[in-house]
């Protein structure tokens, strides 16, 4: 086994909330990427983005989304509607989780029949696509034991929350942190882009590393280009990019 410390180090760039209506955010930093070289990505897809973006029936975008698997990258279901549409929540944790910390919490209130359901039916969307699919990362990565209990029992390999990998069935949990970004109002772009260089210092020497990205960090000039150039700076400090299968199946082979 390679010890940890003399392992190569990587990244991964991760581009959450994947659906038609996201799309024209992603572009022009899809095109940036590319420029810079082969820089796989793994595209976290929603199959039915707020119950308004149904994949079926968007043909097109589809078709880029088989052009993006043939250039190496990988696609990862990502939730099923990206929208907490459950019952009320019960009690204050519940009301904080659900609608103060998020309103896109799809599985943090699902139990495992519900979820079982949405996740069978987004592996069904990718395999009419013809499209391989090893992950699932829940929206706001918020699972109930219920989703859990439900990944369990499907053909999955991996979830993810914010710092680690987990290895199904048994959610072994490998270190992978993550640096996310909340760009919804200025306060919290400038406290993301503090927050987040101390973590880049913090992990400087960790194995691996992942940037999570989210449509509305693409709207913002200060969170776009904060993104591309911590993606360049880790490119020239040796990280060698890579998709999470491809990570994950480099680390268990080692």
């Amino acid at each position: 086994m390679v010890e940890a410390n003399s392992r190569p180090r990587s990244l991964m760039l991760v581009l959450h909330d994947v659906a038609p209506e996201t799309w024209a955010d992603y572009q022009p930093f899809v095109e940036a990427v590319d420029a810079l070289g082969s820089v796989p990505m793994t595209w976290l897809v929603v199959p039915d983005f707020h119950h308004r973006n149904p994949l079926s029936g968007s043909p097109t975008f589809c078709r880029l989304l088989d052009r993006r698997l043939a250039l190496g990258d990988e696609l990862a279901l990502h939730g099923f509607y990206h929208a907490d549409d459950g019952p009320a929540p019960h009690g204050p944790r519940e009301f904080f989780m659900r609608r103060i910390y998020t309103h896109e919490g799809e599985f943090y209130a699902l139990d495992r029949s519900d979820a079982r359901e949405r996740l069978e039916a987004g592996l069904a969307l990718f395999a009419r696509q013809g499209w391989p699919v090893a992950g699932f990362v829940a929206p706001a990565w918020l699972m109930s034991e219920g989703t859990r209990e439900a990944l369990r029992g499907l053909p999955l390999r991996y979830t993810s929350t914010p710092q680690h990998l987990h290895i199904l069935p048994d959610f072994t949990a490998i270190q992978a942190p993550g640096l996310v970004w909340s760009a919804r109002s200025a306060w919290r772009r400038g406290l993301s882009r503090a927050l987040c260089d101390w973590q880049a210092r913090r992990w400087q020497s960790a194995e691996t590393l992942r940037l999570g990205l989210h449509p509305v960090d693409m709207r913002h000039a200060s969170s776009r280009d904060y993104w591309l150039r911590t993606l360049r700076q880790l490119l020239e400090q040796g990280r060698e990019p890579l998709t999470k299968s491809a990570w994950l199946e480099r680390r268990l082979s080692a």
